[in-house]
């Protein structure tokens, strides 16, 4: 089975509410999802994480800490999902790749359609 490894944002704003966004293409257009992104070649995930926020939302973040490690079976492939605590140092999200983004109080969290791979992550942060 094809093996994909993943960064990914959890990043929180000063009242502790949750960035998601949506995907705007492919097989799971319209879940949600932490906004991060494949690791290419010589990088560190946190390196990656970095430059996908950048790519993607126009932000630069700082990384807190490592929060957990996701393994998922999707039908083509495996996933492996490095999630990372994070807040925004500067800029306001422009969505280049996503087609809507909200700030999502933890409880509230489960008010949108989460890729399956995001839920475990959901699931531990209710917690």
């Amino acid at each position: 089975m094809k093996r994909i490894e993943v960064v990914a944002a959890i990043i929180r704003d000063s009242h502790g509410r949750i960035f998601a966004t949506q995907r705007g293409y492919g097989e799971f257009k319209d879940y949600w999802e932490f906004p991060g992104g494949k690791i290419e070649p010589g990088e560190t995930p946190e390196e990656a994480l970095m430059r996908e926020i950048w790519e993607e939302l126009a932000m630069r973040i700082v990384i807190e800490q490592l929060a957990e490690t996701v393994e998922w079976d999707y039908p083509q492939f495996h996933l492996t999902m490095h999630c990372y605590f994070c807040h925004i140092e500067s800029g306001v999200p422009e969505l280049k790749e996503h087609e809507a983004a909200k700030w999502l109080p933890t409880d509230m969290l489960e008010s949108v359609s989460w890729l399956p791979a995001d839920r475990e992550i959901v699931r531990n942060l209710k917690m």
